[in-house]
């Protein structure tokens, strides 16, 4: 653990500009991990009306560590999610005089603005990219729940912060859209359709990202309506933990995996709800859920494991979420905001290349070095966001 001393808070500041620049100078657009269906060469033949093609051509290009993308004629683009998250990210750096936006948060709530999709009397946020679940094929920009949360959220921060009533408003409708198309409940459970509207299976980080982003919309608008249906979801969600304080990715038999980065949305998103609903009641859960994540998450030389029982691969997003979780319930674990450093100190180190970016994932074998600006870029910004924000130790 000796690279954690040797972390200063000087050096996360310097990379934390470092990364911003790249970022700045690529406008924010790049390529995703997810983006295989992009290509027009791939939709122009009989193999893209295949659900298993769709399938395969996206999670082969995903695994790929060479970027064919320029070949398959697949474009750059800005992602509405990650444009949130670096929202986010530049709310925080340039209040703490860490970066100077110069216009940049104008410039990314212009693009939020603009990448709306219209989803009947509401407007939400989509991929930009379409993608294939297991049963349907998910357009281009058709908004989902977990993006549109992303987004709504970060435009409450720019309203916080800025004061920015567009932003509140623009956050308002997705919560509407969220509150009165996508929230559904039985005798037994309760929870939000997702990806589509219609679609009614717990994906426990969704169901848990939605009822946070409706508790906070409850405290900001007064409107009852949602912190039940918050509260609703939430439980169900909470009930859905292991008793070793785990959670599986979703209830399905199909989903049954534990890992790094929706964990972390489960407990932030439940540590939300404890804020803005002021509640104590999820607060055995949160604590037996943050022990595991601990306990299981991380290497002893602070790399963190994408799965609880398996190292491999190392991913830039699951160290990004794992000090973005570390640093918000530090006060529940003496060892969280070492293993948050260890962390970022193991990633530097591993993961950060000298083109100022980081690695999309380290394999026991090899390391895909590509840089995807959602993946890995926006969320890796918005945890030296937190990790310099949050932490007076560093």
């Amino acid at each position: 653990m000796e690279e954690q001393e040797e972390l200063s808070r000087g050096k996360v500041e310097q990379v934390a500009r470092k990364l911003w620049a790249y970022c700045l100078k690529n406008n924010f657009s790049g390529y995703d991990p997810y983006d295989a269906l992009n290509s027009p060469l791939f939709n122009r033949g009989p193999w893209a009306r295949s659900r298993l093609v769709r399938l395969a051509a996206t999670q082969g290009l995903k695994r790929l560590p060479i970027n064919i993308r320029p070949i398959l004629l697949i474009p750059r683009n800005q992602n509405p999610k990650a444009l949130g998250i670096f929202l986010k990210a530049a709310l925080r750096l340039s209040s703490a005089d860490i970066i100077k936006e110069d216009g940049v948060t104008a410039y990314l709530i212009k693009r939020i603005r603009e990448l709306r999709t219209e989803e009947g009397n509401y407007s939400g946020w989509g991929y930009s990219f379409p993608w294939q679940t297991r049963t349907i094929l998910v357009p281009r920009g058709a908004p989902n729940l977990v993006c549109t949360v992303f987004v709504a959220d970060a435009l409450l921060d720019a309203y916080d912060i800025l004061g920015s009533r567009e932003c509140l408003e623009m956050a308002r409708l997705a919560v509407e859209y969220i509150s009165n198309e996508l929230f559904w409940s039985d005798e037994k459970s309760a929870g939000f359709c997702y990806p589509r509207p219609g679609i009614r299976e717990h994906i426990y980080n969704a169901d848990l990202l939605g009822a946070a982003l409706l508790a906070r919309m409850a405290v900001m608008g007064g409107n009852n309506k949602y912190l039940e249906q918050a509260m609703a979801v939430a439980r169900y969600a909470a009930s859905g933990q292991n008793e070793d304080g785990s959670w599986y990715y979703g209830e399905r038999p199909e989903s049954r995996w534990i890992d790094n980065f929706h964990s972390g949305y489960n407990l932030m998103a439940l540590n939300g709800l404890k804020k803005y609903a002021k509640t104590d009641e999820f607060d055995v859960v949160i604590r037996k859920g943050f022990d595991f994540y601990c306990q299981h998450f991380f290497r002893r030389d602070g790399a963190p494991k994408y799965y609880h029982d398996r190292v491999y691969p190392i991913d830039s997003h699951c160290l990004a979420q794992s000090i973005i979780t570390l640093e918000a319930l530090k006060d529940l674990n003496c060892r969280a905001h070492g293993l948050a450093v260890a962390a970022l100190g193991w990633g530097l180190e591993n993961m950060w290349s000298n083109k100022n970016y980081f690695y999309y994932q380290r394999h026991r074998l090899y390391t895909n070095r590509i840089p995807y600006m959602r993946w890995t870029e926006a969320w890796m910004l918005l945890a030296l966001s937190e990790l310099l924000t949050r932490s007076d130790s560093l």
